[in-house]
């Protein structure tokens, strides 16, 4: 008999942690060894149609709009209010929401309730029927949760994806989930050591599981899509991501309009969907620069554009580890990027890539050194090429577990 494996997943949006599951699916399906189900606490995304045709999707109905779409939004309420009613979930759950907001304000961390309504998100539903051989939480916040409280299963497992400090997850948040968990994936060793700091008593459990991505495939869409049509013949760069306040757009508004008055003919594209959207617009409009910041809203196919720009920049605040980084050295794309948790692991500063401190004085001087070096551009991406991209053992690690008896 097939072995069955579960994996439980926030949304189905189109972000990095969705897109790297959708290739890890992909993976397993093509072993034909195991009976594979994915659960999404909020059954909505385009990454929905992605999903592999034999993985069963447990969720009564899913909704394949965008997150960001009116119709996301209202899938979004209407699950927020079923988990609040269903066996009187937000009620039980006042004295867990005064005491988390309690301790933001004491440790002067910004209000987060969105982490909130993950717990509210994960208890207010019925727990998944059967047993798994193996089940795993596929990302933070509600689907660890779920997974640790709901779950019957020989082995979980959990991953991280992010700088566990600076995103703002607490233990009292999380009211002990990773107990449960046998195995804790990480997919850099800096997320690693963050989540150890936060949580040291689950370290000897923590193992390194890298981004799956399908190189030939990225390759073959930048090659087969269309990009940009504008016409314009300056100097293009671009960043994949979706529209939020880690992701640094104000900082890079700004550089934009300094790298012009500077008499840079320059062009900022950025590749996704959020709600800073509106700010956005009006910081583009703060800054005149509203004609030369594009926010061209999340693509199916964003590889053309990364293939033809002239710099692919990363500068964000905080990562675990870059999908979108991995696409464009995958691309052999020269990459300015911020010096933070994940960044610092995929890019070696100064001979594939540039490593900067996160400002828009440093940003701006390091694109100015870059841009007015043609030949060094050459030399990063010629080295980008080299880089290692494939870890087949960590797959082999984690499918191993199935067939471990489970110790008490």
């Amino acid at each position: 008999m097939k072995k069955k494996l579960l994996f439980v997943i926030n949304t189905m949006g189109r972000a990095g942690a969705e897109t790297a599951l959708i290739e890890l699916l992909k993976k397993l399906d093509s072993l034909n060894e195991y009976e594979l189900s994915l659960y999404a606490i909020i059954p909505c995304g385009e990454l929905f149609v992605r999903v592999p045709k034999n993985v069963r999707i447990i969720n009564k109905g899913v909704n394949t709009s965008s997150l960001n779409s009116l119709t996301g939004r209202i899938t979004i309420a209407r699950e927020v209010l079923f988990s609040f009613f269903y066996k009187f979930t937000g009620f039980k759950l006042v004295g867990y929401m005064i005491k988390n907001i309690r301790e933001q304000k004491a440790s002067g961390r910004k209000l987060q309730y969105d982490k909130l309504l993950w717990r509210l998100l994960a208890d207010g539903r019925a727990a998944t029927a059967g047993e798994y051989d193996l089940a795993v939480a596929y990302i933070e916040g509600a689907a660890a949760y779920y997974l640790a409280d709901k779950v019957k299963a020989k082995h979980k497992a959990a991953f991280i994806h992010i700088d566990y400090q600076k995103a703002g997850y607490t233990p009292l948040m999380d009211l002990d989930c990773y107990s449960r968990m046998d195995n804790i994936f990480v997919v850099s060793n800096e997320v690693g050591e963050k989540f150890c700091s936060v949580y040291p008593q689950h370290r000897k459990k923590v193992r390194l599981f890298r981004n799956l991505l399908d190189q030939d495939d990225i390759r073959e869409k930048a090659v087969n899509g269309v990009g940009f049509t504008d016409g314009f013949k300056g100097i293009r760069l671009v960043t994949v991501g979706r529209l939020h306040y880690q992701k640094g757009y104000d900082i890079a508004i700004e550089v934009l309009a300094k790298l012009r008055k500077d008499g840079y003919n320059v062009r900022w594209y950025v590749i996704g969907e959020g709600a800073e959207r509106r700010n956005l617009e009006m910081l583009t409009k703060k800054y005149g620069v509203e004609e030369y910041f594009i926010l061209m809203g999340a693509r199916d196919n964003p590889y053309p554009y990364m293939k033809q720009a002239d710099l692919y920049v990363h500068a964000t605040r905080f990562e675990g580890k870059s999908i979108a980084i991995e696409e464009a050295q995958i691309l052999g794309k020269t990459i300015v990027a911020s010096d933070c948790t994940g960044n610092r692991e995929q890019i070696e500063s100064g001979y594939d890539g540039i490593l900067v401190d996160l400002s828009a004085e440093n940003l701006v001087r390091e694109l100015k050194r870059i841009l007015n070096e043609p030949e060094l551009q050459k030399e990063y991406a010629e080295h980008v090429l080299e880089k290692q991209l494939d870890y087949p053992e960590d797959l082999e690690f984690m499918l191993a577990i199935i067939n471990e008896e489970k110790t008490v």
